[in-house]
């Protein structure tokens, strides 16, 4: 029992770092957030923190690594099987930051890759590697559409949801997805018009 009540114990101290590093990384950077703030934040000692992460790389990979699953695109049958591909593609888009006074602070690989800029370090690689999955991702869906050149548009679309991202945060505004998904608009029915074409032939 007592067992059972440690293994909780180190688990809500996990839970609370993680919860107190999100918080913190989203509303003022991982730079500007220090290990002695974020241990105060989560009701634990410093010994405790460096505990479940031996470094802060450790707990700025644990971060994005909670958040990578929310932020992939959903792939075809896996998330509202109704939805055409066009319209899974478009949703990618519709993704608004939470209404606040705090400065938008846009898209956290994005972030991330920033603030760790090193393509050494564990952050920046697991961006990195998010941002391919990403792209991989819509071009998955794209070539469900039937579109001829799936990896160009998912590479498209991939560098225009980070282009508002990016712009939506030096901007502080949360208006720059809208204009970019009427542009992902255009070129998805491009593509889907000379799928068309090329299967009329």
């Amino acid at each position: 029992m007592d067992e059972l009540h440690s293994a909780r114990r180190r688990r809500g101290a996990r839970e609370r770092i993680l919860k107190a590093a999100t918080e913190l990384f989203t509303a003022q950077g991982i730079n500007a957030t220090g290990m002695e703030q974020l241990s105060t934040a989560a009701a634990v000692s410093k010994r405790t923190l460096y505990t479940h992460f031996s470094s802060k790389d450790d707990l700025v990979v644990a971060y994005l690594s909670t958040l990578r699953g929310g932020l992939l695109p959903a792939l075809p049958g896996s998330d509202q099987p109704s939805r055409s591909p066009r319209e899974q593609l478009l949703a990618v888009f519709d993704w608004k930051p939470p209404q606040s006074v705090a400065p938008v602070r846009g898209c956290p690989f994005l972030n991330v890759s920033v603030e760790v800029p090193d393509p050494g370090r564990p952050a920046h690689q697991l961006a990195a590697a998010h941002k391919r999955e990403f792209a991989r991702r819509l071009s998955e869906i794209a070539r469900q559409a039937g579109i001829a050149a799936p990896e160009i548009l998912g590479e498209q679309l991939a560098l225009l949801y980070d282009g508002a991202a990016a712009r939506g945060t030096v901007l502080n505004s949360r208006h720059t997805g809208a204009c970019a998904r009427s542009i992902a608009e255009s070129l998805i029915d491009a593509a889907l018009a000379g799928a068309d074409t090329t299967s009329e032939r």
